[in-house]
């Protein structure tokens, strides 16, 4: 599998660290091309997946000249509506930030993943929770896009969870923005995590 992440910021450097060993090749891609580091659509052109490790503002600026390039690929939405001081950009009940990039790119297999979880958790040495793995939860209509995602969280190190169809990405970016609460606007940290602990009958 060959993937491309959309993004140089935290994010994207650090799922390309914990992805890269996992796949035949990993792009980290910037928006304007640097020497070493390719653009937006070269990554488009040759990934099977793209993650969007963008600011969720800039979807609407990038997604369309994207379109022809990600047709039938899969496509990871790792964003939150956020404002540029991490406050919650509300979308209303009925829409997600997820949907927004299917909107975008409609004849892409659009698949939420990652948004719950902290860069500063996307390292090997953080992934542990007290004997658990931390949590990737995982939404999408399209059930072979959506394996293929839950397969890498669990290389990267992560716990797939799959929690249905793309609609569930407005539950799943809520709770991103209950997670920056308590680590920004209660100085709780960005070293958390959620742990989703499932007993077997």
């Amino acid at each position: 599998m060959n993937i491309a992440i959309l993004g140089t910021g935290n994010v994207g450097q650090r799922l390309h660290h914990l992805l890269s060993p996992h796949v035949a090749s990993s792009l980290l891609c910037a928006r304007q091309p640097q020497p070493g580091t390719p653009g937006f659509a070269q990554g488009a052109a040759q990934a099977d997946v793209v993650l969007l490790a963008i600011p969720f503002t800039a979807l609407a600026d990038v997604l369309p000249g994207l379109q022809a390039a990600l047709r039938g690929k899969i496509v990871v939405d790792c964003t939150n509506p956020l404002n540029a001081d991490w406050s919650p950009l509300l979308l209303g009940q009925e829409n997600s930030a997820g949907e927004e990039a299917a909107r975008l790119l409609p004849e892409a297999r659009v698949v939420k993943a990652f948004n719950t979880i902290f860069a500063d958790v996307m390292t090997a040495e953080r992934q542990d929770r007290g004997g658990l793995r931390t949590t990737a939860f995982v939404a999408g209509d399209d059930e072979h896009a959506k394996a293929a995602v839950l397969s890498l969280a669990n290389a990267a190190g992560f716990a797939p969870v799959d929690v249905g169809p793309l609609t569930m990405a407005r539950h799943l970016e809520a709770m991103a923005h209950l997670n920056i609460q308590i680590a920004v606007g209660q100085k709780g940290g960005t070293n958390a995590a959620f742990v989703y602990h499932q007993q077997a009958a």
